[in-house]
């Protein structure tokens, strides 16, 4: 083979990993992988491994939803204050003596109808959803202060279900990453196998195109702001089940986290690309960031620069 054909073949190589979402996380993962590995001894261990995955877990589930309803070209910026009106929804019904279960479903209804609201607003009003999530992001912050008083709100009872949704378990793994790798596995499958999931990247691809087509965008669009609130709401639940409380601050900032996770992963803010195993890749890099400058000695204000 001559250099002319090795490069040819090279750079087909190379054109055809570009081809997946994926490949900037993945490079983006080794890189960051390899960096921490070096300056840390601690890092390449299977307690920093579970420490990295709970982080993950909850910042990655949010992460799915937001993936989902960007590549059918809308934002969510409310999903933060979503995560922690679940968060305090649970533990107020739990100190109520509301049966776990009940109380979960709950929270979950909840999401989901916090992120029809946004749907609703977005597509009836013809208002930008970064907008309207911004103001709604606002307005669940200013409920949570309402109701909390601005102080920290305990469990302070014990449940079996609570301690499942984040318990511990071998090498200091949680649950919390079982989850997750439930949700990446259904979101990716529905999808990228599925008719509706051909409708997201239409959705967001084209919006003309796809109704000619004859896809409903605008019911697309609000089912993906119902399943953006719904994981909202169930990593508010297992945050709550890590810590057993909940203070009004509780997921500040983390939608913007969400948010450049997704696109790490390969999703684009203009819509009609990207996928749920790369949603996850740019969440756990996010993890493996923050868990490795803990164990860098790296000063706490340096993380959200680093992000």
């Amino acid at each position: 083979m001559t250099s002319r054909d090795r490069t040819l073949s090279l750079g087909g190589l190379m054109g055809r990993a570009f081809q997946y979402t994926e490949f900037g996380a993945i490079i983006g993962f080794v890189v960051v992988f390899l960096v921490f590995s070096l300056i840390s001894r601690q890092f390449l261990t299977a307690r920093t491994f579970a420490a990295i995955l709970t982080v993950t877990a909850e910042l990655g589930i949010l992460t799915v939803g937001i993936a989902f309803l960007m590549i059918s070209g809308e934002f969510d910026l409310s999903v933060g204050s979503v995560l922690a009106v679940a968060a305090m929804t649970l533990a107020l019904l739990l100190n109520q003596g509301i049966y776990p279960l009940v109380a979960f479903l709950i929270c979950l209804v909840l999401g989901c109808l916090m992120g029809l609201v946004n749907g609703v607003i977005t597509l009836r009003a013809d208002i930008p959803s970064f907008i309207t999530t911004l103001g709604m992001m606002m307005v669940w912050r200013g409920v949570l202060l309402a109701v909390s008083g601005g102080f920290v709100i305990r469990f302070e009872g014990h449940s079996a279900f609570v301690d499942a949704l984040a318990q511990r378990f071998a090498g200091g793994f949680r649950t919390s990453a079982l989850w997750l790798a439930g949700i990446v596995v259904v979101f990716e499958i529905v999808l990228s196998g599925t008719r509706y999931g051909n409708w997201v990247y239409a959705t967001g691809g084209s919006k003309g195109v796809a109704r000619a087509m004859g896809v409903n965008t605008g019911r697309v669009k609000l089912v993906n702001f119902a399943l953006s609130g719904l994981l909202a709401a169930v990593a508010g639940c297992i945050t709550f089940g890590r810590f057993k409380l909940v203070d009004p601050t509780l997921g500040m900032g983390i939608e913007l986290e969400a948010i450049a996770a997704a696109v790490i992963g390969g999703a684009l803010l203009t819509g009609g690309y990207g996928s749920i195993f790369g949603a996850f890749l740019g969440a756990f890099l996010v993890g493996m960031v923050r868990t490795g400058l803990i164990l860098a000695g790296a000063p706490a204000y340096w993380y959200r620069a680093f992000i």
